[in-house]
């Protein structure tokens, strides 16, 4: 019986690089250095910090694989789990719009992890990534709204996405790819929940992810059995995850619509919910000529997501809970004219901002409700001191495919990524990116 979960399976088991059209192969090259530079940022900060610890205490002292950016030799479980906890640390990974899901957090780290393991192929890693790309964003469409609401996708998909990307780079068969499949979806797991308190759990959840789907494809190479149908079954995710599964998401266009192309970059360092506002808030001032201190108020019109996701949250008690506050957000680009990195680390505790926060709202709106997830558009209504009102509506914000980054502009996003906390220098920066641009011709072990 052709299943869902068999359909998939053949074809992550089967896709070959000669398969994949050049233009995805070059976006996921642009995906992967955007991620390096991810991890780089990401790897001081204190909750992956502690996961290091963790993996330290627990695995091997030297191994196969790399820790991202010291070049620590571990297992590729444990490197796998920490690089990934530390390309979603400072919000500026990608995410494809229509699932909802942060692909490369969860794919790249158990890719390069298992492709220094086997001393793969550049060809091997990019393949492996461009399964783990379509996979996983067809798990989150097929899980749906309703699971995002109470569960993080890139938590649940992307256990499914990173077993399908070690899966690939394993060479299992159709057959043990489904078991892979099988055995990574009865471990996916991923609560909101900790918004509310500022926790660290947004980092266990990327760390577990890519750790669990890696054990999930290792074990399924050794015979490992797992369900045969994950996706649709009577108690599979399905059934489990979403009120209204949409499982013809699950198999649609399979090796012809590549959703790796849909992938969004991130320009601002926040949640992806704020952008569109954010980037409609800059058209307004960059139009009307006005500075932070001319805005009186600032009516934010969203989909009911953002409203579920950053309405945890209150005031920001640390600086990457407020990446999830709209008005911070907000606040950070008027005063700044940028909310990058450094901007987020000046902004905790600044008067300024904390006032402007406290201008912002946010209301549910039809028109972007119903765009949504497809399209994330930013509208906005700006209230000056004066006694304007301004409004602005954008359609593709900055870093989406209709508005993307250039090669250019993700190599400068890349430098300021790793110079930060002086996680990195710039000789590291120019050392991965011509790594990055010669993958297809050369090997997947990463000269740290």
């Amino acid at each position: 019986m052709n299943t869902s979960s068999y359909v998939i399976a053949e074809f992550a088991a089967n896709l070959q690089f000669e398969d994949i059209p050049t233009e995805v192969v070059r976006r996921c090259e642009d995906l992967l250095l955007d991620t390096l530079g991810s991890m780089y940022a990401g790897s001081t900060e204190a909750p992956v910090q502690k996961i290091a610890a963790f993996a330290k205490e627990q695995g091997p002292a030297d191994g196969s694989a790399q820790l991202i950016p010291s070049g620590q030799k571990t297992s590729p479980y444990f490197a796998a789990m920490v690089n990934a906890a530390a390309a979603h640390m400072v919000e500026q990974d990608d995410l494809h719009n229509s699932s909802v899901f942060h692909p490369a957090c969860v794919v790249f780290p158990p890719a390069l992890a298992m492709a220094q393991d086997l001393n793969a192929s550049g060809k091997a890693l990019l393949t492996a990534c461009v399964v783990g790309y379509e996979v996983g964003i067809r798990v989150g469409e097929f899980l749906g709204r309703s699971h995002y609401k109470v569960f993080h996708t890139t938590a649940t998909a992307g256990t499914i996405a990173a077993a399908a990307t070690v899966g690939r780079l394993l060479g299992l068969t159709t057959a043990q790819m489904q078991d892979a499949l099988g055995s990574a979806g009865t471990q996916a797991a991923g609560l909101w929940e900790f918004l509310k308190t500022a926790a660290d759990s947004k980092q266990l959840h990327t760390a577990k992810a890519a750790a669990n789907g890696l054990m999930a494809a290792s074990l399924a190479a050794k015979g490992f059995s797992g369900a045969e149908d994950i996706f649709d079954g009577e108690k599979g995710m399905g059934k489990a995850f979403s009120q209204a599964p949409q499982s013809d998401k699950l198999v649609a266009g399979l090796g012809r619509r590549w959703a790796l192309l849909e992938t969004s970059f991130k320009y601002h360092a926040s949640c992806r919910h704020t952008h569109p506002a954010a980037d409609a808030l800059w058209a307004v001032m960059q139009k009307h000529h006005l500075n932070a201190d001319d805005i009186a108020g600032v009516q934010t019109f969203v989909h009911q997501a953002a409203i579920d996701v950053l309405g945890a949250v209150d005031k920001p008690a640390t600086v990457h809970q407020s990446k999830f506050s709209m008005g911070t957000v907000l606040g950070v680009l008027a005063y700044n004219g940028f909310a990058g990195l450094d901007e987020f680390e000046a902004a905790l505790g600044d008067a300024r901002i904390d006032a402007f926060r406290q201008k912002v709202t946010m209301q549910l709106d039809p028109e972007v409700d119903a765009a949504y997830p497809d399209k994330w558009l930013g509208k906005v209504k700006v209230l000056t001191k004066d006694g304007r009102a301004l409004e602005a509506f954008v359609s593709d914000p900055k870093g989406d495919p209709g508005n993307t980054l250039s090669r250019d502009e993700i190599e400068e996003k890349v430098k300021r990524l790793v110079s930060y906390n002086k996680a990195g220098t710039s000789e590291d920066a120019t050392r991965i990116i011509a790594w990055t641009w010669g993958l297809a011709a050369g090997q997947s072990d990463l000269p740290l």
